[in-house]
């Protein structure tokens, strides 16, 4: 544990992925209230918009990494325009321990998850490697590290309002994520759907990006149509405000999980080749499903080694309506 200043400035290094980027906001409530300091954080372009979206963060410092050397004299600048009491990197890769060794800084603390070399770069690393954890709680390793005091995880971010035209319950379904074998069928999906809609007057929101789309909207097909179909129509920002407005989220292991849960929504998550223990939902309210035991999850593969992608396929859409149900009459 380290003697620390109030009053200071620290600059919080987390450029990926969309979830991770959720997973630290309670660390970084923490720092900011229990030194009572200004945080910087350093994010990959694309979430630039999103970040400004955090309650804490005071400035947004956008990563370029697809032209990461044609802009560095721009990062450079950015990260130089003050001298930082702690830089923290919360990412643990080789590229953002290089732009926290660009950075001004008295001290560069490293993650416990470090690999690539990065640890070569930090004057000290925040925690024991623990990845039998929640990915929030390895996050706040910087915390008790720094002496600061643990509360309850706070998740600040504010999500623009929107006004939903259509009646309640208002129920979100998010059917991709980032790995084919995380995502349950799209027949599940429409069934739980059209069940939600007939049987409890739900309007159902299908949300995701541009390549989402497809998949949406053969959902909305098989549910006779009666969906708003929102897939590829909304920034991450405005994704964001629908599903704070949603009184549930039914989802895949993916970011917008993450999303719907720091803005307090209730969701249903179904996992199969990852584990809830390590990027379930944080806090209260939340529910899991997940097929029968198999010997093979989780395998964390993005392709299923037998083929039969049993860990999805195996869950029955009758259980997730029943959950659904159960999760929209404690809602009301």
């Amino acid at each position: 544990m380290e003697r620390v200043k109030q009053g200071g400035s620290i600059l919080v290094i987390k450029l990926s992925s969309l979830g991770d980027l959720f997973h630290a906001l309670p660390a970084v409530h923490a720092l900011k209230h229990g030194l009572d300091a200004e945080i910087d954080w350093v994010v990959q372009r694309e979430y630039v918009e999103l970040a400004g979206c955090f309650d804490d963060v005071r400035r947004v410092i956008p990563f370029d990494r697809r032209q990461p050397l044609r802009n560095v004299g721009t990062l450079l600048k950015d990260l130089r325009a003050e001298r930082y009491d702690y830089v923290i990197d919360m990412q643990g890769l080789l590229k953002s321990a290089l732009i926290a060794r660009l950075a001004r800084a008295k001290r560069r603390i490293g993650p416990s998850f470090h690999r690539e070399g990065s640890r070569l770069f930090y004057h000290a690393v925040a925690g024991p490697r623990d990845k039998e954890r929640h990915a929030v709680e390895e996050n706040l390793d910087p915390v008790a590290y720094l002496g600061i005091e643990p509360t309850a995880p706070y998740f600040g971010v504010t999500f623009p309002s929107v006004a939903l035209e259509h009646g309640g319950p208002h129920v979100g379904i998010v059917p991709t994520s980032r790995w084919v074998t995380k995502d349950w069928m799209p027949a599940g999906f429409a069934a739980a759907g059209r069940f939600l809609h007939e049987e409890r007057g739900a309007t159902v929101y299908l949300l995701g990006g541009p390549g989402d789309a497809e998949r949406c909207a053969d959902i909305n097909r098989m549910m006779g149509g009666h969906a708003v179909d929102l897939a590829g129509q909304t920034s991450l920002v405005e994704m964001g405000s629908y599903l704070a407005a949603m009184d549930l989220l039914i989802a895949n292991d993916s970011g917008p999980v993450h999303m719907a849960a720091a803005a307090d929504t209730p969701t249903l998550v179904l996992f199969g080749p990852t584990s809830p223990t390590r990027t379930g939902p944080f806090g209260k309210g939340h529910r899991v499903v997940q097929s029968d035991a198999l010997a093979c999850r989780p395998c964390f593969m993005r392709e299923c080694e037998f083929r039969h992608h049993r860990c999805m396929t195996g869950i029955d859409a009758d259980r997730v309506t029943a959950v659904a149900t159960e999760m929209l009459d404690a809602r009301a």
